[in-house]
């Protein structure tokens, strides 16, 4: 795992689109970059090939906090089944905490994200258009960051 650079780019959008099967998430990332919303961006490398990549960006939050949103994360389908998104996701956790991140929000799978201690019962307090769902969770990383009702927003490349 390293973090990003702008020569990773267009690998970046390979992955993205081959992980996903569409343009939509490499489209998100690109956007996302585009109006200053990455906070943290990963990727695998493995001999000098881009097989996996991970997006953290900044949430809108009121009142304000510091919050990051996780998407996407995508591996390579050749690559999957070996822990990298995994991988990716702990790290990537571990680059916002050093950010001062207080919460990660991640609109995913149910049986997948808890693993890395998201829920979205952690999530309950959140105003959001996607409150409510299961695939809507949040983990804290400050004590109390989740404890005050709060409306989030992901970044206007994820509309």
């Amino acid at each position: 795992m390293r973090p990003a650079t702008a020569a990773d780019h267009a690998a970046i959008r390979r992955v993205e689109i081959a992980a996903f099967g569409r343009d939509d998430e490499a489209g998100m990332v690109e956007a996302a970059r585009a109006e200053g919303a990455a906070l943290a961006e990963l990727v695998d490398d493995q001999d000098g090939e881009i097989v996996g990549h991970i997006l953290f960006s900044r949430m809108s939050v009121a009142p304000a906090r510091f919050f990051a949103g996780l998407a996407p994360v995508a591996v390579a389908p050749e690559a999957q089944g070996r822990g990298i998104g995994a991988a990716l996701c702990r790290a990537g956790i571990e680059a916002v905490r050093a950010l001062g991140v207080e919460a990660v929000v991640v609109l995913g799978h149910p049986d997948y994200y808890p693993r890395f201690g998201f829920s979205a019962e952690a999530a309950r307090r959140l105003a959001s258009p996607y409150a409510g769902s299961p695939a809507f969770m949040a983990l804290e990383l400050a004590p109390g960051a989740l404890a005050a009702p709060l409306k989030v927003d992901y970044p206007a490349a994820f509309g």
